[in-house]
């Protein structure tokens, strides 16, 4: 009995592991789950802790063994996804960024959105020039120490926050003059509602930037936003199209496809290469599901999605939550008392003697950092629509340059910027909102475009596994790459091809299907094995009655026709 009691609470244990989840504001919330616990088991416990109910913007994120990151699916089984050994360690960032922040109903999630926006300014994703830049900043500064006050904040206190990768000496100035002048009285509240405005306007903003390849093997960075689907490339913008103009996302091993209609029934389709399958299948995944969160007016409109065009091949996907519709709606009906917050305010040390040389305080995740450089330059020209225009960081000589929101135009057509930096820009490992860098995984120094990852040795085996498949792409003695033939050739003619290779593989399937069926039907009718399931069969009336009806009387014409052909070869 005893014995019978231990073993079970053994398999007790066994099915159960911990895990920790890192919040947005450096803290983890540590719990005991079952090993077949869903996504969204977790995730219920994740809000329940945070006393949120506007959940739908945020998701879980992860790190498989192969440190590709993925965003954890609520439906299905968590050890199963993460495919590691626990303890299992997570995120909880915002997955869909809303697009209008000041519109969300309850403080506590304006809160949360505030330290993920906050996030993306320090990593480098949020990008800005200098004058948004310094009131960004000095809103994060009233709402972690409040109001300036000379007998707490001596000269240079700016300099001990750390806002970016870098600051200037001349924006720590401009930051905490900011503070001390324009914002006095401002409660935590009305600074972090402030500063979302401010970000909500920027072209970065919701930014999640996935590393590729163009066709003719340059860098380029694809995001998803609120607003629609953008590419950065060379230090500016290079495409922007709404989620109205995106009728199909589509991949084929590290190849992915984004097909769109613009004005005046203008078809087109981009190709990039991303740099591993898996890769390319997470960033297909990001887009099927922010496409149908910001663009479907109801969750029952979500349709399954392939990765093909038809037979199912390929991988399959299907959005399982809100649309952000519903979301808002769903929004306006909580009638409850405002949860209490606890902010993690950041207070400089008084009994530091040098406050400009020691260590900057930060509210991000303090991850393993490498030193990181970069400055900003200053006294740029202002742009038309300046509340608009974004900063690119450049890893080249020349200026960023990158479109202001209120002049989306589709392909290449980019405004003016004044957005530079006179370095190159090579921020934390963890640039992007995963716990690469936090499990404590040493990564090779990389450099980076637009504030996105690339390593140098990733991006040489990149360039060189970019530079095989546009060869093996290529047709004709011209030369032209996959992307500039499927833009030049027309779209019923592709799919013209696709139909017919998808019924040449239909017709190889039904032959093999046909060709088993066939010994299966040999073995059942010909052969003497003893098998208990064949001997089930051949005791069923309906086999009997076909065998006697059907195939000996086949088998008996076949025999005939064989020996007339004998005969006549015999007589020759």
């Amino acid at each position: 009995m005893l014995s019978r009691l231990m073993s079970s609470s053994i398999r007790s244990l066994d099915r159960e592991c911990n895990c920790t989840v890192r919040l947005l504001d450096d803290s983890e919330y540590t719990c005991t789950i079952q090993r077949d616990s869903k996504g969204q088991y977790l995730f219920d416990l994740i809000c329940h802790h945070l006393n949120l109910l506007e959940k739908d913007y945020f998701g879980i994120r992860y790190v498989d063994p192969d440190k590709q990151r993925h965003w954890l699916e609520f439906t299905k089984s968590i050890a199963k996804q993460i495919k590691s050994q626990p303890p299992f360690t997570m995120c909880l960032r915002v997955k869909f960024y809303p697009p209008d922040p000041a519109a969300l109903r309850e403080e506590i999630t304006r809160y949360l959105v505030f330290l993920q926006v906050k996030r993306d300014l320090y990593h480098g994703r949020l990008l800005c020039k200098t004058s948004d830049a310094a009131l960004l900043a000095a809103y994060i500064l009233q709402a972690e120490i409040g109001d300036y006050d000379p007998g707490k904040h001596p000269e240079g206190y700016s300099s001990k926050f750390q806002f970016f990768p870098k600051h200037s000496e001349k924006l720590e100035r401009r930051i905490a003059e900011i503070h001390k002048t324009e914002l006095i009285g401002q409660s935590p509240e009305t600074s972090e509602l402030n500063f979302l405005q401010k970000a909500q306007m920027l072209e970065t903003y919701g930014v999640d930037p996935h590393p590729c390849k163009d066709v003719s093997g340059n860098p380029a960075f694809l995001a998803f936003t609120p607003f629609g689907f953008t590419v950065l490339q060379g230090n500016r913008r290079v495409h922007f199209l709404t989620w109205e103009e995106v009728t199909k996302l589509k991949f084929e091993a590290k190849t992915f496809h984004i097909y769109a209609n613009q004005k005046e029934d203008r078809k087109i389709i981009l190709t990039y290469f991303a740099p591993t399958p898996e890769a390319c299948k997470h960033l297909w995944k990001c887009g099927v599901e922010n496409q149908a969160f910001y663009k479907l007016e109801k969750s029952s409109q979500v349709r399954t999605v392939s990765s093909s065009n038809l037979f199912f091949k390929g991988s399959r996907f299907r959005y399982s939550g809100k649309v952000a519709k519903e979301v808002m709606e769903q929004s306006a009906k909580i009638k409850r008392d405002p949860p209490e917050i606890h902010r993690a305010g950041m207070v400089p040390s008084r009994s530091c003697p040098s406050i400009t040389h020691g260590p900057r305080l930060t509210s991000v995740p303090r991850t393993r950092r490498r030193a990181v450089h970069i400055s900003i330059m200053e006294g740029l020209e202002s742009l038309r629509d300046s509340a608009h225009s974004t900063p690119v960081r450049s890893v080249s000589h020349g200026d960023s340059i990158m479109p202001s929101r209120r002049h989306r135009v589709d392909g290449s057509e980019a405004s003016t910027s004044a957005v530079i930096s006179d370095e190159a820009y090579s921020p934390s490992d963890s640039v992007l909102p995963t716990p690469v860098a936090e499990h404590g995984t040493d990564m090779p120094l990389a450099r980076h475009l637009n504030g996105a990852p690339c390593s140098i040795d990733e991006e040489k085996e990149s360039e060189e596994r970019a530079s095989k498949e546009r060869q093996a792409a290529e047709f004709g003695p011209s030369k032209r790459s996959l992307g500039m033939v499927k833009s030049r050739q027309s779209p019923d003619v592709e799919e013209l091809n696709k139909f017919i290779l998808s019924v040449l593989r239909l017709f190889l399937v039904t032959i093999g299907l046909l060709f088993t069926l066939l010994l299966l039907l040999i073995m059942l009718t010909e052969s003497d094995l003893d098998i208990a399931f064949l001997r089930d069969i051949r005791k069923t009336p309906e086999f009997q009655q076909f065998h006697f009806e059907y195939f000996c009387p086949l088998r008996r014409w076949f025999a005939c026709k064989l020996r007339w052909m004998g005969s006549i070869v015999v007589t020759k």
